[in-house]
């Protein structure tokens, strides 16, 4: 099956105004249809979005108050009755910090009695050397200053222990029905009425009209489709063959959708991602250690992230076995392996062990932005356009092999590749048109800089594991007697190979995503300026 970007068509829907509530109940069962709330701010919408935001606040009130008391007694509680709590326990702290400035400002006095300091002051006792004192006297003891603050302190102690005790899975449980409200009442502002008429504009999926149709048969609406005229921007929904749908779940996560007029590129994405997460963690027991926590969180991960994530994991263990590289280390038994002796460069000569890395990266960059080319030409293989494509793709086979000579792992640029460069130029040159021509010298030097980028796989992959091995070095380093040494040894490798963990996670998200979205998606042509298709549909609990 080809991944596609599925055809959208305009709608616009007539009902009666006095069927309004009932029109978008009904459109909203359907769960076709896309509408553009974006305009919404009435004080329905205002309302509803208050209510949601007060939950939200709710839940982290209740966690933040629970803590890491996981074990305490849970009672039943509404969003109103944990927002009153914690105004209380606000107040409470305003009163307490006020009363904590007051200690501060007389506890260098003592416990002297203010009723007995006015009398004093009253007798034309001399106290201008205490500032304070004649200025403002305390409303009490300085003791009994404090056994206020100690009943207040205990109040909000109560206060935080009954808010921890309230049942924040319960207002979760009404998340998706907030949710579902707030979108309603952005649907009833944007449904517009004129007389006895209401009406909804929208986009809706080819081959959801059926349904459409229907309803608008049963329920007596006026539907009018048409397809998207110049100008127009629909929203993006790609159906990805089944094996590669949960890319559309990382698509989401890092929020672009392609153009609705570019290509749906979910499949190369997938793959290349996840050879990029593979090579850019470079260790197979960190893959190990992402499986285990995703397997270990399989009931709280939606589905799609679930498999994606095992796919990126088992890449990367895959990879750890290729090279044989397990918490910057390498097994004994592997050593002899083809491919992790290749990786390594063993029997290169000195200064050139990294060659093989690096050919490896260059020839993944190669394969990656051919790809995008000669994609981009077969789709315009009805245009004399397809004709610069393919002279594109002929370019960077060019830069391949000379970045590959540029840095000493080919002995020179063979023949045949300057020809195919020759060729393929004037094949760009005669489809370049006005400012493209003057820029078309830069642009091909860019395509040297693109096949270089992919060096980042090496080069970041490289600086994990030997942050790694340095970890290792210096806990197994350590000059101290083995029976005190296990400790410092075990904080050493944790506290490093975590923090390795931690960098290797933002390197991917780093890294892998700009050869996707930028090196390839420049050369296929896509822009990422599209928005995912979000119909008109009640949140699945």
């Amino acid at each position: 099956a080809e991944a596609v970007i599925v055809k959208m068509l305009h709608l616009d829907l007539v009902a009666l105004a006095s069927e309004k509530d009932a029109a978008l109940e009904r459109l909203r069962s359907l769960g076709a249809v896309h509408i553009d709330f974006s305009h919404a701010c009435g004080a329905g919408v205002a309302a509803a979005r208050g209510e949601l935001e007060d939950a939200g606040k709710a839940v982290r009130l209740i966690l933040k108050a629970r803590g890491k008391d996981r074990d305490c007694e849970i009672r039943p509680a509404g969003v109103a009755q944990v927002l009153a709590i914690d105004a209380d326990r606000a107040k409470l702290s305003e009163a307490a910090e006020a009363l904590r400035r007051e200690i501060a400002i007389y506890a260098p006095y003592g416990d002297f009695d203010p009723a007995l300091a006015k009398k004093l002051i009253d007798s034309g006792v001399d106290l201008s050397g205490v500032a304070e004192l004649p200025a403002k006297l305390p409303a009490m003891r300085l003791s009994k200053m404090r056994e206020k603050l100690a009943r207040i302190e205990n109040r909000i102690a109560i206060d935080m222990a009954k808010i921890a005790m309230c049942d924040e899975k319960a207002i979760l449980a009404q998340h998706p029905s907030l949710s579902d409200a707030l979108e309603f009442a952005a649907a009833m502002e944007t449904m517009g009425e004129q007389g006895k008429l209401a009406f909804v504009s929208g986009w809706i999926p080819e081959p959801k009209t059926g349904k459409l149709r229907a309803a608008a048969r049963e329920n007596g609406w006026g539907a009018l489709l048409r397809e998207a005229e110049d100008g127009e921007n629909p929203p993006t929904l790609i159906e990805p063959p089944k094996i590669f749908r949960p890319v559309k779940a990382l698509f989401e996560g890092l929020g672009i959708a392609p153009g609705y007029s570019e290509s749906d590129v979910s499949v190369p994405f997938m793959c290349y991602f996840s050879l990029f997460f593979a090579m850019l963690v470079g260790d197979g027991a960190y893959g190990a250690i992402f499986l285990a926590a995703t397997l270990l969180a399989r009931r709280k991960l939606p589905k799609a992230w679930f498999t994606l994530l095992c796919v990126f994991s088992c890449a990367t263990v895959l990879w750890g076995l290729l090279s044989n590289t397990w918490f910057g280390a390498a097994l004994p038994f592997a050593k002899e392996w083809p491919t992790a002796r290749w990786l390594a460069g063993e029997g290169a000569e000195p200064g050139r062990e990294y060659d093989n890395m690096m050919f490896l990266c260059f020839t993944i960059g190669v394969t990656h932005l051919v790809l995008a080319r000669v994609w981009s030409g077969i789709s315009k293989i009805n245009s004399l356009s397809c004709v610069s494509e393919f002279g594109w793709a002929g370019i960077i086979v060019f830069m391949y092999v000379l970045t590959n000579n540029i840095v000493g792992i080919f002995g020179g640029v063979p023949a045949w590749s300057c020809w195919m460069f020759g060729v393929s130029f004037l094949a760009v040159f005669a489809q370049a048109k006005g400012i493209d021509k003057g820029m078309l010298f830069l642009n091909t030097m860019s395509v040297l800089g693109d096949i270089i980028s992919y060096v980042r796989l090496f080069a970041v992959g490289l600086a994990s594991v030997k942050v790694a091995q340095n970890f290792n070095s210096m806990a197994v380093g350590l000059a101290l007697p083995v029976w005190i040494k296990w400790l410092p040894l075990a904080l050493i490798l944790l506290i490093g190979h975590g923090l390795n963990l931690a960098m290797a996670a933002l390197s991917v998200l780093v890294h892998a995503v700009r050869l996707n979205t930028l090196e390839f998606s420049n050369h296929k042509g896509i822009s990422w300026a599209g928005y995912a298709f979000k119909p008109f549909a009640k949140t699945k609990e």
